[in-house]
Order: C-alpha cells, then structure tokens, then sequence
C-alpha cells in the first residue's frame, strides 16, 4: 500500500504539548475543596467504601501543596484494618517512570546515553542484526516481546510462579526473532523495563533497588517508597490485594522478585511529592524533568505520546501526564495536569477498580470547568453521502494475524463495536479519536486499509475470505507442535467445529476458524504454516504482546 502522510494537526498538537508539560505553569490555586467535590469523589468510592470490601487511597495536590485525602474500604479483610492515606499499595505499571528516571539520573551523571544499545549492558540479549536502545526499552519502541507473555505460553505466568530477573533473561535469551523492528511501532512491554533495571544494577554497581533508595526516593522526599524487590519481606504499613468473586474476595499478592516494571511499593503521599519534582525538576532541575518527557520517536519521524515511563495525553482538552496500574490485585493512577497545577494520585487493592476510568473521574472532579470535551459526531448524518457497502467485510493484520471484521448498521461503519467516521471516500476516523484508516481499492474492490496513528509507523490490514473447513480439513491440523522460545508443547485435535490445544500439565483451550489457517479464541491467534508442496509444517502463535512465536510440527 501507499505510505500516507500522517495528519500534521496531531503533531502540531503533541509538540506543544511536550512543551508545556515540562514547564511550571501558574494557575488559580483552590484555597479549599468544595463540599460538592468532595461528594463526588465519595460517590466514586462508593461500592469499596465498606468495611467488608478492600478499596482506595486517593491523594490531590495542586502546586505541591495537598488539597484532598481520603480513604475508602480495607487495607487487610482478615485483621479490619482500614485503608488510609498513609497505606501502602503496590503501584503496578505507575512503577515504570521511577525506573525511567534511575537511568535519567545515570545519564546525567554521564554514566548511560538514552542511545546505548542495551546489549552493551546486557549481552545476553540476542543480536537481532538492530540496535535497540535504552530509549527504545523506556518508551516501548523496542519490539522485544514481553517476557511476562512468553511465560503464560509456556504454562507458567507471572500469577503461578516467582519469576526472578535471572528468569527474564533467560527468557528474552531464547527469543529468536523480535515482534517489529526497534522504532517502528509503539507496543507496550514490560521486557524493557526489566531490563533497564538490569541495565541500571550493572551500570551503577549497585542492586537497582539499592540505587532507587539513595539516589531517587531518598533525594526527593519519598520517605515511604521503595522496591518490592522480594515479595517475601515483611512491609509495614502495606495493604493486602484482593480480586473480586462472584459473592466475596480472595487474596490476591505478587509472588515474584521482578520489578522496574512494575513493583513500586509506596503512598498516595509520596505519589504526589513525585509528580510535584516532574513538575520543578526537585533536586536535578529542569534537565531531568526535560529527559524524563522526552517522547519516543519513530523511524519515519514521527513522535509518539509515551516519554519515561508516562503518557503525554490529554482529558478532553486539557494536557495531563499520566500512567494507570495493575498488578495481581493492586491499580493505580498516577496523573498530572501541568496547566491547572493539579496531581491525582490513586492507589487500590482491589481489582475491579477500572484505573483509567477512576482516575480520570477524580481528576474531573477537581478540574471542574477547566475540561471541554469534543463534541460526539454524527456518524449517520456525515456517513450518508458516502456508500460504505465496499469496505465491509473480513481483514488480517499480515504480523500478527489478527482478523478484524467492519461491518455496517443502520448506515454507519463500524470497527467491531467503534463507529468509524467517513472524512473522504477513503479515509475514516475511528470513533472520536485520531487513529485513521486509509482504505485502498484495486480495479474498484476495496483490498485494505493502513493504520495512521502515533504508534504505528507502518501497520496495514488485507482483506481476506471467512473459511468454514470441512471435518476432513480440521483433521490436516491434528499432531504435536513444539517451540523452543517458550519451552513447550501443543498437542492439537480436532473438534467438531474447530481445533483443541492440549498443553503439559493439563491446559486446554478451543480455537475455531476464521480465514484460511487461522483460527482465533479471544486474543490468542493461531495460523498454521505449509511448506511448498501444501503439507502442514508448524503453526505461528500472536497473543497480546507476542506477535508470531513459531512452533515446529513433530515428525515433520
């Protein structure tokens, strides 16, 4: 297909972003919090406001200084202890920006370059015949597969056994191939994150938790932040994690020794003394603070909106910096809104608190006015004039194969269940945001569309035919299939309506067809390779953060 320009608007819009989000802006400060607020962040908390429920600590600061605390729920169901504000929460991915500034202040201190190739730190990574750089790691332009995705494939993920940094490398060791070539794509994955907390133990001299204490956490003032580098020790003052059961809970921790990506231990307090040095610069001044924005860029030169750790965004059209959370039972939401001097901060123990949605609900609480939202358009209206009936139909991303289906109803498109919004007789928008699908036809059929958005700097999908196999056809797939990248073997049979995978100990899950080879259960893509004569030789699996790990048919 075509390149396309991606739209200039965006990034007119992205650069004076960055700009801002790195310098102090003066703004009304609220001398109190109304009552009004106040009630509605309560109603937001209401369903974990319980003592027979864990819940939330929230904490607001404007320009450093506190404005709102509160707690919601229990810290710990067996004793009835009660959250508060000064509980500890384990911060899942809001992890990831501490980590990010460890290697900030190791570079300036001269001891790391954002363009070091990471295997000049750790050689264990194989040479993919691409330099991937630690800013590739910090802003998930690496293409490295996250490791975490590769132990759920091979039978032990993160939640059922106690992964090490040794483990990660061991992992991302066997790794043949990467999922895009560094600075093509944005795809989030903890791999890079875990290893610049390697990086950072190497390059420093010292464990990386031990660096974070003395050089970061202590120097800004974050008294009750540290590592949970051991899930084993003991941490006072830390809350329990739950996940939520059709009638009760059930605890839910961490058992791992990873972190960097994830990890932090830590206060809705101490959340919001940080987000006031990303703010000033702290003890390192306004070169760190511009490092720890400066957004990942693409090969074709485009910038995307993930920096250090946080995601340069916006709610509705004001500018925040923000990062959700999760991990085992804990979510997290960590925002700042450089314009209005405020900082939301949100740590939980409970697992169905949706990060994104109720952090930003806080955050529209205390911005009030301050936030206009786009207007929704008119999808029927603007889709009238256009015959959509051409783009409907079946397509494939050729990486990953992942199918995705656009149909048409009641004269709008539709991208599974997002509208899509006719700006020419090629181009959509989809939903109300900026991603774009620019459609291409040959002799007069639609045939696919590129992707333009910030994190893509060429993804494109075919359109293809739904397939319905014959049991005879089903039957071709059935054999052992093994792959060495993650240590395992599928065991494939054939169902009356598509193919069972079998996996040591006894894993089983169903996929069923959707193109030609491929069949698809949920997330999880598996396509079945031929050689030339047409004979079945392996399979490639996508799942999440794993684009087309390969598995070798046995006896073949």
């Amino acid at each position: 297909m075509t390149k396309m320009t991606k739209p200039s608007p965006r990034h007119l819009i992205k650069i004076a972003f960055a700009t801002a989000a790195i310098a102090v802006v003066p703004a009304p400060v609220l001398t109190q919090v109304d009552s009004s607020i106040q009630s509605r962040v309560d109603d937001i908390f209401s369903q974990w406001d319980s003592e027979m429920s864990p819940g939330c600590s929230v904490g607001v600061t404007q320009n450093g200084e506190t404005l709102f605390e509160r707690a919601y729920g229990m810290a710990d169901l067996e004793w009835d202890i009660p959250n508060t504000p000064e509980t500890i929460f384990e911060g899942g991915s809001v992890s990831k920006q501490f980590a990010a500034a460890a290697v900030v202040l190791l570079v300036l201190d001269g001891v790391l370059s954002l363009e070091d190739d990471v295997r000049r730190w750790v050689p264990e990574i194989p040479d993919y015949g691409k330099r991937i750089t630690l800013h590739h790691l910090m802003t998930h332009t690496s293409g490295l597969r996250d490791w975490g995705s590769i132990a759920s494939i091979s039978g032990w993920g993160r939640e059922n056994r106690a992964h090490d940094h040794d483990d990660v490398l061991d992992i991302l060791s066997r790794q043949t191939q990467l999922n895009f070539e560094p600075g093509t794509e944005y795809s989030y994955s903890n791999s890079g994150y875990n290893l610049l907390a390697i990086v950072i133990d190497r390059a420093s001299g010292a464990s990386f938790a031990e660096f974070s204490k003395t050089h970061l956490f202590e120097p800004a003032g974050m008294v009750n932040t540290q590592w949970r580098d051991s899930h084993r020790r003991i941490i006072r003052g830390r809350s329990s994690a739950y996940n939520r059961t059709e009638n009760s809970w059930e605890i839910n921790r961490p058992v791992e020794y990873v972190h960097g990506n994830g990890g932090i231990l830590t206060t809705v307090g101490d959340l919001g003394i940080w987000n006031q040095v990303l703010t000033t610069g702290g003890p390192w001044g306004q070169d760190f603070v511009t490092l720890m924005h400066k957004p990942g860029v693409l090969r074709d030169g485009s910038e995307i909106n993930y920096a250090g750790g946080l995601m340069l965004s916006s709610l509705g059209d004001v500018q925040a910096v923000t990062h959700t959370g999760s991990t085992a039972g804990y979510r997290a939401f960590l925002g700042r809104f450089p314009e209005q001097g405020i900082s939301v901060a949100m740590l939980c123990n409970a697992s169905n608190v949706s990060t994104g949605v109720t952090g930003q609900s806080i955050a529209r609480a205390f911005l009030g006015n301050a936030i206009k939202d786009p207007n929704t358009p008119n999808y029927r209206a603007e889709s009238a004039a256009f015959n959509l009936e051409p783009f409907v139909g079946l397509y494939r991303e050729p990486m990953t194969g992942l199918p995705m289906r656009i149909t048409s109803r009641n004269g709008v498109l539709y991208s599974g269940a997002t509208a899509l919004l006719p700006l020419s007789g090629s181009e959509f928008q989809v939903g109300n945001g900026d991603r774009r699908y620019i459609f291409e036809r040959r002799a007069g059929k639609v045939i696919g569309f590129e992707v333009e958005d910030w994190q893509y700097s060429a993804r494109s999908f075919e359109k293809v035919a739904t397939w319905a196999p014959n049991p005879s056809e089903l039957n071709e797939f059935e054999g052992d299939y093994r792959s060495e990248e993650a240590e395992t073997i599928y065991r494939v049979k054939a169902t009356q309506d598509g193919l069972e995978i079998w996996q040591r100990p006894n894993n089983r899950f169903e996929v069923h067809p959707v193109y030609g080879d491929g069949f698809r259960s949920g997330g999880r893509m598996v396509r079945f390779r031929r050689d030339e004569a047409g004979e079945i030789i392996g399979l490639s699996l996508s799942i999440g953060r794993v684009y087309d790990m390969r598995f070798s048919r046995e006896g073949t």
